[in-house]
């Protein structure tokens, strides 16, 4: 499976349709996007309009085609090419974000679990919060 990040622009006047439109995507739109091997799919939005997209999908290409012969996604894309910045179908005009870091891959690399560890009695009492006695010492103590 491979992760893929890609960027877009939302038009900063649409920004508000834009996310109304994605709290409740079609149907046909959410079960094409699934039978073509979009997975883990996430679109994240900036405050100016700087769209980040993630999915993991076992080939880009092939999903990419694989909605461009649906006839929801040509709906989908005809309506959504208003809200943004570039010219053309959206789906085909982000751009790819190269990954640097990911933290599974160096954990396992490097020969460490990408599990965190079971916590110890000590990593529970140390996360403990402290009782009222230790958080206000001097409300406790005999005044004169």
């Amino acid at each position: 499976m491979t992760r893929v990040c890609f960027v877009s622009r939302v038009r900063p006047d649409r920004l508000d349709e834009y996310r109304r439109r994605h709290a409740a995507v079609w149907p046909e739109m959410l079960e094409a996007l699934r039978d073509s091997g979009w997975r883990d799919y996430h679109l994240y939005l900036t405050p100016d309009g700087q769209l980040v997209g993630f999915v993991e999908t076992p080939d880009l290409a092939a999903a990419q085609a694989a909605m461009a012969a649906t006839a929801v996604n040509a709906r989908w894309q005809a309506e959504m090419s208003a809200f943004f910045v570039d010219d053309g179908n959206p789906d085909e005009g982000f751009v790819v974000v190269e990954e640097v870091f990911h933290l599974e891959a160096q954990l396992a690399a490097a020969g460490l679990p990408t599990a965190p560890a079971a916590p110890t009695d000590a990593d529970v009492v140390a996360a403990a919060p402290p009782t009222p006695a230790a958080r206000h010492p001097h409300d406790h103590q005999e005044h004169a």
